[in-house]
C-alpha cells in the first residue's frame, strides 16, 4: 500500500488522517469503466461511501453518475459537477423537503421503497408541474451472505417494497399521473465476496420483470445496485476488486433484453484506495497481561470495527525495534468498544511509530463523528507528492 513506500514522508502530517492513492483509485476507475463498456452497462457512485470532494472530483472524470442516499447527498453530487441525469436517489425515508429538490433539479430517477413514498412523490411532482421518474425498489428476498448489519435484501429488511405488495397494488401504482415508473431497482447487501450470490439476484429479476411486465408495467432499465466487497483481509493482493466476474456473471445471468442495466458502486471504487494513517501514543500493559497499543485514532474516525466488528489490516509502517509482538490496538475515544484489533503479531511497537489501517477508503471519514469532541481527521492525497 501507498503509506509503506512514503512513509518517512508523512511523519511530518499531524495524525489521524487519511491518505488517499489516487493512482489507485485511477486504475480502478479505468477497470470498471473498461469491463462495464463492453456490455453497455451504466455506472452510478454512491456517495455514501465517501464524499471528500477531491475524490468526488476523480470519479466524475470518468463520466460515472451518482447514486445517493439523502437530499445532502444529492445536493453534494449537484454541486460537485455530476449532471442531474445520472443521479439516483434511493433511500428509506425521504424527506418531503428532499424529494421536492430532487424533482426540482430533474434528477434521473427517485427509486421508491414504499407505497406512500409514491403518492408523496406524485403530490410533490403535481405541485411543482413536472411529471417525475422513478424507479421501483423491490425486496428480492435474496441472502447475500455477508454481515448481517449491512444486508439490505431479504425480506425482513426495512429497504424496499415487498414483490407480494407491488403485485396487490399494481392498478394503483400505475394511476399516478405524475409520476412515470421507468425502472426496477433491487439492492441485496454490501461486502459481498461470494459471487454466486449475483446468479442468484439476476435469476431474481428476470422473473421478477415477467411477471410486472405482463401486469402492464413498462421498465427502461434495471439497477441492480451495488454489493461487491473488497479483501479486507490482505488487500495488496486484490487492489482492485473483480468486476470482471460480476459484469460476467450478470451478462450471462440476466435477461432483459432492451433494457439497460444499471449498477451502483461504492465500496468497491474506494475502500482500497485509502488509509488511515495514526500515530501511537502509548504502550501499556492491562493487570491480565493484555499488551495494549493506544493511538490517537478512534471509532469517531473509523467507527466499522465497532459497529459491525469489521476486520481492517492494520500495519505498523515505521517501526524502530527488531522483533514481534502481540497487541491490542484500541483508540481514545471513551468507549470499551473503541478497539481496531484484539490481537494483532506486529513489529515491536513503541510510543511515535506511525501505524496504517488499511482499505479505509470507504465508510471511513464519510462515517466519522465528533464524539468526544475529536476533531475531523485531515486528508492527504497521492498527488500531491506527484506535483
Amino acid at each position: 500500500m501507498l503509506s509503506r513506500q512514503i512513509a518517512d514522508r508523512l511523519r511530518s502530517y499531524e495524525t489521524p488522517f487519511y491518505l488517499y492513492d489516487i493512482n489507485l483509485l485511477r486504475q480502478t476507475l479505468e477497470s470498471v469503466t473498461a469491463l462495464s463498456s463492453k456490455y453497455g452497462f451504466k455506472l452510478h457512485y454512491a456517495i455514501k461511501a465517501n464524499y471528500d470532494p477531491h475524490i468526488l472530483s476523480v470519479i466524475r472524470e470518468y463520466g460515472l453518475g451518482a447514486d445517493c442516499a439523502s437530499g445532502n447527498e444529492v445536493r453534494c453530487a449537484i454541486e460537485a459537477g455530476f449532471s442531474p441525469d445520472g443521479i439516483v436517489y434511493a433511500g428509506v425515508g425521504k424527506k418531503d423537503s428532499e424529494i421536492r429538490y430532487a424533482i426540482s433539479q430533474g434528477i434521473f430517477s427517485i427509486n421508491c421503497e414504499s407505497l406512500q413514498e409514491l403518492e408523496v412523490i406524485d403530490r410533490t411532482a403535481r405541485e411543482l408541474g413536472k411529471v417525475q421518474d422513478i424507479a421501483l425498489r423491490i425486496n428480492p428476498d435474496i441472502d447475500p451472505k455477508t454481515n448481517s448489519c449491512i444486508d439490505t435484501g431479504q425480506a425482513d429488511s426495512k429497504f424496499g417494497i415487498s414483490y407480494e405488495e407491488v403485485m396487490a397494488n399494481a392498478a394503483l401504482i400505475k394511476s399516478y399521473d405524475n409520476i412515470r415508473i421507468r425502472g426496477m431497482h433491487l439492492h441485496i447487501g454490501s461486502q459481498i465476496r461470494e459471487l454466486h450470490v449475483f446468479e442468484y439476484l439476476c435469476d431474481k429479476v428476470n422473473a421478477i420483470v415477467d411477471c410486472l411486465s405482463g401486469l402492464g408495467f413498462n421498465f427502461d432499465f434495471v439497477d441492480l445496485g451495488g454489493g461487491l466487497g473488497v479483501n479486507y483481509d490482505i488487500p495488496e493482493n486484490e487492489p482492485v476488486p473483480n468486476f470482471a466476474s460480476v459484469f460476467t456473471i450478470v451478462n450471462q445471468y440476466l435477461n432483459v433484453s432492451g433494457r439497460e442495466v444499471h449498477f451502483e458502486f461504492g465500496r468497491s471504487l474506494v475502500a482500497q484506495c485509502g488509509e488511515l494513517i495514526t500515530r501511537v501514543l502509548f504502550r501499556k500493559d492491562t493487570a491480565t497481561g493484555r499488551k495494549l497499543v493506544v493511538v490517537d485514532a478512534s471509532m469517531t474516525e473509523l467507527i466499522r470495527p465497532a459497529l459491525y466488528g469489521a476486520y481492517h489490516s492494520i500495519e505498523n509502517i515505521t517501526p524502530r525495534e527488531e522483533g514481534k509482538d502481540r497487541y491490542t490496538i484500541v483508540g481514545t475515544a471513551c468507549e470499551s468498544t473503541d478497539v481496531f484489533n484484539q490481537s494483532l503479531t506486529l513489529p515491536v511497537t513503541s510510543r511515535g511509530d506511525l501505524l496504517s489501517i488499511k482499505s479505509a477508503g470507504a465508510y471511513g471519514m464519510s462515517m466519522a463523528s465528533r464524539y468526544n469532541l475529536h476533531d475531523l481527521p485531515g486528508a492527504v492525497y497521492s498527488d500531491e507528492f506527484d506535483r
